[in-house]
């Protein structure tokens, strides 16, 4: 079978993908070969765009012609950019049933003593303050595997996924506010997150974050073991109490056994990060068909990372299961645009140079793509960064695009799960949580192969169907549930990945 050099995603786009480099005189459309050079993943014109009309992908503007573009040529940052058009938001119009199946897939789980269902077994160590952040890895590197020797001293404890120390860069020289608050709604989640059997906060003892404060106001009371460095006595005796308390747990910890468990207690984290313009043609699609599956299953997916959804919101407003659920998303774009505004910034700054290297050439197109990992299924629940997800289906949460910072306000939410998207090659885990690596192309598959979980790029090369790809990337993500290792977790990623969102200035 030929398959075309290029991919048109809709009838009325005036743009089409090339699937590889594509030199001068190739034939992309009836009568139109290419002018330029187009590099692979990139857009080239299959028909006249006129100074300020708009440039169409999926069918949506994702920019407009700054100058005029002729049938054949590249279009890119140096013919498209950014321009107000209004958006019909039509709050609920496209909301539908949402049948669950009759035999729920199932994953092999851990039943904690409150009902939650864990995929890892971590024992954490949580810091108050970046003045703690050394000792609480000193702590943790005395249990620390080494992926390159095999050392392991769990060995013992088989049952443990390991012991990990999370911290950060704030926690003092903070407003007592907003920021103080974020910072606390992170930690509590991370401290109440279902694959946490045992946690441990750290601090120093004269910090603005003080533990007392973070127990009271996040109800941490009776959850974990609290020390603070000025109190203990000094580093050495922290460390010495540290350990001491991860040695009393580890014998505990391991006495979990994993069971049978429906799939609807899966609360999956949808990421993208390192972008291209394969990511909306791909591993997004394909991600957003295994999410319709984990939703009609009865599970949950959370999609965040607001400024990556900003000028495709009007798309998940439609299907917001109520008016006030959708309008809660479009308070948060007016927020992100007053935010950019105060600090100088603009939403289109967002592209990072990695995407626009890859084809990506506004917000908007990165945008549309980006949210195709949602899949289909109605918008239940628009919740603030870190927020605890309580509803099953499709939920969004406030986050920044940047994806550590991303990732972490949704495990802090209860992910226990995180897929992501990559077209560049990110390399990327965020314990307590597993996170699956999803390649858009086969090529970059091929060169990091150690570090992706799935290869995408099928659907590309028309090997495979959108549909067929979630459906694998589903059944991956069941194995995963049950304990079988990521590529990132191989190589014991996770750790220093957490990064809650600062917010503020430092004091």
């Amino acid at each position: 079978m030929t398959i075309s050099p290029v991919i048109r995603l809709h009838p009325d786009d005036g743009v089409v993908i090339a699937r590889a480099s594509l030199p001068p005189g190739t034939l992309v459309a009836d009568g139109v070969t290419t002018v330029d050079r187009i590099p692979s993943g990139h857009k080239v014109a299959i028909k006249p765009i006129a100074v300020g009309e708009p440039i169409r992908r999926y069918g949506q503007i994702i920019g407009f012609a700054t100058q005029a573009i002729a049938p054949g040529q590249h279009v890119h940052v140096q013919n498209c950019g950014m321009g107000d058009f209004s958006k019909d938001y039509a709050y609920c119009a496209d909301v539908k049933p949402t049948p669950n199946f009759d035999l729920p897939a199932t994953f092999e789980g851990i039943r904690r003593p409150d009902g939650r269902v864990a995929t890892r077994n971590y024992i954490g160590i949580l810091t108050s303050v970046n003045c703690s952040a050394h000792v609480a890895s000193l702590v943790a590197d005395v249990f620390k595997k080494n992926p390159f020797t095999g050392d392991n001293p769990l060995a013992d404890f088989p049952n443990v996924d390991g012991v990990v120390a999370l911290t950060h860069k704030t926690g003092c020289g903070m407003t007592q506010n907003e920021p103080l608050a974020l910072l606390r709604r992170t930690l509590g989640g991370y401290a109440r997150h279902v694959n946490f059997s045992h946690v441990i906060v750290l601090g120093l003892g004269c910090e603005v974050n003080q533990i007392g404060g973070l127990m009271v106001e996040q109800k941490l009371a009776g959850r974990l073991r609290a020390m603070d460095i000025q109190e203990v006595g000094g580093t050495r005796k922290t460390v010495e109490a540290g350990i001491a308390f991860v040695r009393e747990a580890l014998t505990d910890a391991n006495k979990v056994k994993r069971e049978t468990v429906p799939a609807s207690e899966l609360t999956v984290a949808l990421q993208c990060g390192g972008s291209d313009g394969y990511s909306g043609v791909s591993a997004n699609p394909a991600l957003g068909a295994a999410s319709d599956l984990i939703v009609r299953h009865g599970g949950t997916v959370i999609l965040s990372e607001t400024p990556e959804t900003y000028g495709a919101e009007h798309l998940l407003t439609r299907r917001a299961v109520s008016r006030e659920v959708g309008e809660k998303l479009v308070d948060l774009m007016r927020w992100w645009d007053e935010y950019t505004t105060r600090e100088g910034a603009e939403m289109n700054a967002n592209p990072s140079p990695g995407n626009k290297a890859g084809g990506l050439t506004t917000i908007l197109e990165k945008s549309l793509g980006a949210m195709a990992k949602a899949g289909t299924t109605n918008l239940v629940e628009v919740l603030r960064y870190a927020e605890p997800v309580t509803k099953k289906g499709f939920v969004f949460m406030d986050t920044p695009g940047y994806d550590p910072v991303a990732a972490t306000g949704q495990v802090a939410g209860g992910a226990n799960l995180v897929c992501f998207t990559t077209g560049r090659g990110s390399v990327f885990g965020c314990k307590p949580a597993p996170s699956i690596k999803l390649a858009t192309n086969t090529p970059m598959y091929k060169r990091m192969e150690e570090d992706m979980d799935v290869n995408c790029g099928t659907i590309l090369e028309g090997e495979e169907s959108v549909e067929q790809c979630g459906q694998r990337i589903f059944e991956l993500i069941l194995k995963t549930a049950s304990g079988q290792p990521t590529k990132s977790e191989s190589f014991d990623f996770g750790g220093a990945e957490f990064a809650p969102w600062v917010l503020g200035a430092t004091m």
